[in-house]
């Protein structure tokens, strides 16, 4: 078998060792305490969390993301729908309709998440709470909004009804053992 030899640190060898664990006990300015384990962030670090956790920033995400999910949904959905025409299509004809298609979803997926996404974050910054009634409040304001074409019963009718599905989410997202 194997001896194993003890390791012994002679007394600043165990203090430089120690203050790596540990961390040092000099404080940055004596009347302001600083938790071990933390650190200061640099203005760069700063600007960029705060950029990034703008309404704007998150809309236009939101925008990029849905208008990709978008349009692989259009891709999916192109290539498994029946063709409606009378006439067989040629190659070209299959492509612009594709074409179409995926574009089609990718605009309304873009623009259904940047209004969710900039509706939720400003009701979120306007009551200073982060909870499940801001998706419930963004998803009316927004179903209102897509459903205002139809005029203003269209507009409730549409509005209740993503604000149910946001409800359904967003309950779904906190409940469900895999996002704790």
């Amino acid at each position: 078998m194997a001896e194993t030899k003890e390791v012994e640190f002679t007394p600043s060898e165990f203090e430089q060792v120690s203050k790596y664990l540990i961390g040092s006990q000099i404080r940055p300015m004596a009347n302001v305490f600083v938790p071990q384990g933390t650190r200061i962030q640099s203005k760069d670090e700063l600007l960029m969390h705060n950029v990034m956790e703008s309404c704007v920033f998150k809309s236009v995400m939101s925008f990029v993301v849905g208008g990709a999910l978008g349009g692989f949904i259009g891709l999916f959905s192109s290539s498994i729908s029946p063709q409606h025409t009378t006439h067989q299509m040629s190659t070209r004809e299959t492509l612009v309709d594709m074409r179409k298609t995926i574009g089609g979803s990718a605009k309304n997926f873009a623009v259904i998440g940047l209004m969710f996404a900039g509706t939720e974050c400003i009701i979120e910054s306007y009551r200073a709470k982060s909870d499940m009634k801001n998706a419930v409040y963004s998803g009316f304001v927004t179903g209102g909004l897509i459903g205002f074409r139809a005029g203003h019963m269209g507009a409730l009718y549409a509005g209740c009804g993503f604000a149910a599905f946001s409800f359904a989410i967003e309950h779904f997202m906190h409940s469900s053992s895999l996002f704790k």
